[in-house]
Formats: structure tokens, sequence, C-alpha cells
């Protein structure tokens, strides 16, 4: 029997996309299953979800849309970072081509989690030039994440909306709505929902951005449901505002009834190692005593070597750790 109380929302990928492997997680608990707009091509979603349903017909499937997240497109090849060296970015290999308006010199690019620190030096036309603070390599598809850039460009790009009208036709269960704002994103989202005869999605806000922080209260006053992104939001309020921001959110929705659940670096270790750090599920601990809803592990089960492992790590921790109601 499935345990109540706490879910996992499992994101699909080639690490778990068989039969034996989803029908195992689905066995340790309640699931959501999540398709990544953002790493999925839109095309690619319908038969996602049939696949899905073919193999747990009763699968709770969430489309989470890539939202106006900047991110990297038409490299050819992944740019290698090397500390104090510059190199160049044009408007075309990022997926909003009108970028390099909304920045300016001195500002600071992270990517990676906050992995790879950049610095923009020069904008010359539609072309940046970047410093590198960091070692490392910056491939397609990866986020570039400036503060408060998200604030002056519009709440949805074209696929947020091809792959809204895509999760109606097809009746999944839950929209995640990225790089909220205001209520009134979420509001926006609910139009072109409610334009489709399937009218019963449900909503999650993810809290990313500095500026869902601050309106969080009217932000939950629209939805049921929020993910704490804290790989995106790191990146726009800085690391080590991370802990106490997180512990905020936590206690706001808890005092309005509603449900929350945290991602990022949830068993990152388990990506590539059988076991996880032990700060990990010292985090984990706290945040099950804290009576979060659920975790999302992204990286682990989408393309870890351990899927199944950390799935029933969470739910185990869950029976470990849970609060007596």
């Amino acid at each position: 029997m499935k345990r109540d109380k706490f879910s996992v929302i499992v994101t699909l990928g080639p690490g778990i996309m068989n039969p034996k492997k989803l029908k195992t997680i689905d066995s340790y608990g309640n699931c959501l299953y999540r398709i990544n707009g953002a790493h999925v091509d839109s095309d690619l979603v319908p038969d996602m979800i049939s696949q899905v349903r073919e193999i747990i017909p009763d699968a709770e499937l969430i489309v989470d849309l890539p939202g106006n997240k900047i991110r990297t497109k038409n490299l050819p090849e992944p740019i290698r970072l090397i500390k104090g060296e510059t190199f160049e970015l044009f408007h075309y290999q990022v997926n909003y081509p009108d970028f390099y308006k909304h920045i300016k010199k001195g500002d600071i690019i992270v990517a990676n989690d906050s992995l790879c620190n950049m610095e923009v030096v020069d904008i010359c036309n539609s072309r940046i030039k970047i410093l590198s603070n960091s070692d490392g390599l910056l491939s397609n598809n990866k986020g570039l994440h400036v503060q408060e850039v998200h604030s002056n460009i519009p709440f949805m790009f074209d696929t947020d909306i091809k792959l809204i009208d895509s999760a109606c036709k097809h009746n999944v269960d839950y929209l995640s709505l990225s790089f909220v704002r205001t209520a009134d994103d979420i509001k926006t989202a609910k139009k072109l929902i409610f334009s489709h005869p399937q009218k019963k999605i449900k909503i999650i806000a993810k809290i990313e951005t500095a500026a869902a922080v601050k309106n969080i209260q009217l932000i939950l006053r629209e939805v049921d449901i929020i993910n704490v992104d804290r790989g995106d939001l790191s990146s726009e309020i800085g690391i080590m505002k991370m802990p106490p921001t997180q512990e905020f959110i936590i206690k706001e929705a808890l005092s309005c009834d509603k449900k929350i659940f945290l991602a990022t670096q949830i068993l990152k270790n388990m990506e590539d190692f059988p076991l996880p750090f032990i700060s990990e599920i010292t985090d984990l601990y706290k945040n099950i005593r804290m009576g979060i809803t659920g975790v999302q592990l992204s990286e682990e089960t989408a393309i870890g070597k351990y899927a199944t492992e950390c799935v029933k790590l969470i739910f185990d921790s869950f029976e470990e750790y849970k609060v007596s109601i």
C-alpha cells in the first residue's frame, strides 16, 4: 500500500523510462511524474504522456513549463570557461534574442546552479563580451541568470503557450509555472488554461525569483501548491540568503495551509553514487520535520544512475523522520 501524506515529484528521463523502473518507483509511495518542458521537445510531450500512462494507468502527470528562463542555444560545441579569460555570446545563441538589451556592463551572470560565475564586460550591437570568473563548461540549454532580469521580460515564451495547449488536450493533472513573479502571472496562465474545455488542471507555482518571494502571500492566494526551485532562486538572490529564504517560504505556505515542495540537489550525490551526502540527509530531515508536502527529484531520476534507490530513500526518510499527526 502506498504511504500517504508525503509525495515525490519524479522527473522523467532516460534514467527511468522503462516499465520495470517506473513500476518499481511507483510502488514506493505517492509519486507525481514530471515532464520537464525545458529539456523535452514540446512535440514529443504527447508521446511521453501516453508512454507513462501505458505503464502506470493512474499516473499523476506534471508538465513543467520552461518559462522565461534565459538559456543558451545554437552553440556548435560547449564553451570552455577559463577563469580570467573572456568569450563572446551572440544574440542567436540564447533562446531570447533580446537578452542583450536587458543587461549592462558589470552585470554578473551565473550558470549551472551558480557553479559558473561570469561578468559582462562589453555589449556591442547584439554581441555580449563576458569575463569568466570560474572554470567549467557552458553547454546548450544552460540557464543564464542575472539578478532581476526576469522582471522586464515576458512571463511566457511561445514554447510555454504550446505546452499549455498540449497539457490541456491530454488531460494532465498539473501545470508547473516557472519564474512566477506576481499573482498576475498566475492569472495570465489561468486564462490560457480556462480557454480549453478541460479545466481540471491544478497549478503549481514555482518560487524561483526574488519577486516571487516578495509577493509570496498574494501568490499563495492563487494556488494551492508551490515548489521552491532552490537552484534558480539561489542564483537570483545569492546562495547565502537561500537557507533563511527557504525557511520563510515554508512557514508562509504552511500558515496558509498550502502544499509545498522543495527542488534542486535533494540527493545530488546519488546521481553518480549509491549513497547521499550526510548534509543531504540532514537537510532532508529538517525539511520533513518542518512539514513540507514533498520533494522534487530532478537529475537524480531523469539521468541518474540510482534513480529507484533515490525514490526509495526519500520515502524511507519520511517514515523515519515524519512528525506524528
